[in-house]
């Protein structure tokens, strides 16, 4: 800053004053012819006078810094993103395949009935001459001393191996003992062919006849 711009602008005036009444003073000695001496008491005069000048005013703070903080920029903002159109899927929708029509029913007529089962079924049946089972040498030596005679029925239960299994006198002679010697001799001498079920497999079965014990003259 220049010294000029601290002087007080009242001391400018009063030295402006004081020069110019200089000024005058030293035209109107060379008007007037007056010597220099004068002119010098004057100068001198006017040399006394000292301008003081004030002391110069104390200078301001300087003024803060210029802020060169750089304000904040400005937020980003970021756009939001466009939401995409929506894609169109062309979908092929896919027709199920009906399932294949089932068959027609077939007719089955239905089955014949079954034959009649064969009933193979068969009596006891004697093997080899029946008549020769007991014959008049079986006679009891009582009965023939005594001349008794009669008809013996009976019943053989055959097995299933052909063999006698049991006899019953269905009717009686008479005599006890003839009865008794008839049946004991069909258990041992008579030989069957097993009776057969219906299906044909042996089982058991009977054989019924009658033996007559007569005496010869």
């Amino acid at each position: 800053m220049a010294y000029g711009d601290n002087v007080d602008p009242k001391n400018r005036v009063v030295a402006i004053v004081l020069v110019g009444l200089f000024t005058a003073v030293l035209g109107y000695g060379l008007v007037n012819g007056l010597n220099i001496s004068i002119v010098k008491k004057i100068a001198e005069k006017l040399d006394v006078v000292d301008v003081e000048e004030p002391p110069p005013p104390e200078e301001p703070p300087p003024p803060p810094p210029p802020d060169n903080k750089l304000p904040p920029p400005p937020p980003v903002v970021t756009p939001p993103s466009p939401i995409p159109p929506p894609v169109t899927t062309n979908t092929v929708q896919s027709v199920p395949t009906p399932p294949p029509a089932p068959p027609p029913p077939v007719y089955i007529p239905p089955a014949p009935p079954a034959p009649p089962a064969v009933n193979r079924s068969a009596p006891a049946k004697p093997k080899g001459s029946p008549g020769r089972w007991v014959t008049d040498d079986d006679y009891p030596a009582r009965a023939k001393r005594e001349e008794r005679a009669g008809t013996t029925g009976f019943r053989l239960t055959v097995g299933t191996d052909g063999r006698p299994t049991g006899c019953d006198v269905t009717s009686s002679s008479g005599h006890s003992d003839l009865d008794e010697t008839a049946c004991r001799l069909m258990m041992r001498r008579a030989r069957f062919t097993p009776p057969l079920d219906s299906d044909g497999n042996p089982t058991t079965g009977t054989w019924s006849s009658r033996f007559t014990w007569k005496l010869n003259n």
